[in-house]
């Protein structure tokens, strides 16, 4: 008989087993179970990453400014580039004074009251202040050094003759479309001015802004350094107006949206856009918000002009583009430029209402509610209606004008400040508006801001005086 400490063991019955202890296997099979599950999780982040990156690039990057027209593109060239038929015989300098007044270079490059071309103009912007610089042939403050081929890599590539890299201020990503020939003859022609000792001013940009070789990384991404080629599926007048357009006067640095990395967002090309403390309005094929009413001869007389009849007349930015640019072109050239505007496709601005074309009423108690302060038209009437009426029809010229005008029609009255306070068509002499900034408070701004929108325009805004003090902030002469 077994001794009773000792147990005997049945037939077929295993030893049980403790709560520690597992099959033959089971650990291995669990490890491959659990590095099964983290490829898994690791394919499914890098999936996500891929698809972030994606859209990444395809809300960053986006279509190139032409590309909304389709067809297929013929080689780079100056089949499209250079001066109209008028100028054909003028000499290389002459041909560069055209094309640098198509390129809009003097209203960046010059203050107010100081020489052409001799820079120094601030540009305002959240992040500090930047100094447009002396493009005069003065050999120690301007380029009179530069070489045909650093003059090139400058306005091609925003790299300057010292290989510091340019902010996108100066619209290099928009110049790189410019033909070799048409940006050498705009340097002969700055080569025949007067040198100008002018050094610049520092600019007080914050950091990182301030890190001029971070923009290298921004000029991979969004300067295609490629030169204008024509749409062969398109008129020849068409192309001369894209070849303006784009390579030459760059509206779409001013209307059209810029995306998170401050590149153009052509997938709303010519949306509009607030730059420079004014609204560069939508000049998409937009009926309500753009310009897709428009007929293309009230297109091309604002364009050459800075007027058309019951549209408006331009002022800041754009008032400055007819002074200095706009209103040299030949007629031809305004011609093509009105065309591919219209060609653009319709791109919906928020907040812009339909534009209110009616005159308003030319008795001066009526046309505005109540609620509106009465101080907006007791400055109205102070220092405004001399000129532009109680129903917004000019008794003096048609340029001062406020039916259909964008500005008055701006809910944001963002312009109808901006022109108070810094006044508008200066260097147009009878269209001159004088400033009114010292003259009244930022209270007093806004109600006559207030007033002018309920009154004349198809919304009222409703600006406080702390919005008038941010807007003097972004003045910039």
């Amino acid at each position: 008989m077994a001794p009773l400490t000792q147990r005997t063991q049945r037939p077929n019955q295993t030893r049980r087993r403790g709560p520690t202890q597992r099959p033959p296997g089971a650990r291995s099979t669990r490890l491959a179970q659990r590095g099964s599950a983290t490829r898994s999780l690791i394919m499914a982040v890098a999936v996500i990453a891929l698809i972030a990156a994606a859209f990444g690039a395809w809300l960053v990057l986006g279509p190139g400014p032409m590309d909304f027209a389709g067809g297929k593109r013929g080689a780079p060239g100056s089949s499209s580039g250079g001066v109209p038929a008028e100028l054909s015989n003028a000499s290389l300098a002459q041909r560069g004074e055209y094309l640098a007044r198509a390129a809009d270079c003097e209203a960046c490059h010059s203050t107010e009251g100081g020489q052409p071309f001799a820079g120094g103009r601030p540009f305002v912007l959240p992040f500090g202040t930047m100094y447009s610089t002396n493009i005069t042939p003065d050999k120690k403050t301007g380029i009179g050094e530069y070489t045909d081929a650093d003059f090139l890599r400058a306005v091609h590539k925003g790299v300057a003759r010292d290989g510091t890299r340019l902010y996108p201020a100066m619209p290099y990503a928009s110049y790189t479309y410019m033909t070799d020939e048409d940006a050498l003859a705009i340097k002969a022609y700055l080569f025949s001015l007067a040198p100008v000792d002018a050094p610049r001013p520092a600019n007080t940009l914050s950091f990182p802004y301030n890190q001029r070789w971070l923009m290298g990384f921004w000029s991979t991404f969004f300067n295609p350094d490629k030169r204008f080629q024509p749409n062969t599926e398109r008129s020849a007048e068409w192309n001369r107006g894209a070849y303006l357009a784009e390579a030459m006067a760059h509206c779409g640095e001013c209307h059209t949206p810029r995306s998170v990395a401050f590149s153009l967002d052509n997938r709303k090309k010519f949306a509009g856009a607030k730059q420079a403390g004014w609204v560069a309005y939508n000049i998409s094929s937009d009926k309500q918000s753009g310009i897709g009413q428009w007929t293309p001869a009230e297109i091309a007389q604002y364009i050459s002009t800075g007027h058309a009849k019951g549209r408006g007349t331009a002022d800041g930015p754009m008032g400055e583009a007819v002074e200095y640019s706009l209103k040299y072109l030949t007629q031809s050239d305004i011609n093509a430029l009105a065309t591919y505007v219209a060609s653009v496709p319709p791109a919906a601005s928020k907040n812009q209402p339909v534009v209110k074309d009616a005159v308003a009423p030319h008795d001066h108690n009526m046309g505005v509610a109540a609620s509106i302060d009465p101080r907006g038209k007791e400055v109205y009437e102070g220092a405004c209606v001399s000129c532009h009426g109680w129903s917004g029809e000019s008794p003096i010229l048609p340029y001062a004008n406020l039916t259909g005008a964008r500005a008055v029609n701006d809910p944001s009255a963002t312009n109808v400040v901006q022109i108070v306070l810094s006044g508008a068509g200066h260097g147009r002499g009878a269209l001159y508006m004088p400033d009114f900034g010292a003259a009244y408070s930022d209270t007093e701004i806004a109600a006559v801001a207030n007033y002018v929108t309920a009154r004349f325009g198809s919304e009222p805004s409703n600006l406080t005086a702390a919005n008038v003090a941010d807007l003097r902030k972004e003045v910039s002469k």
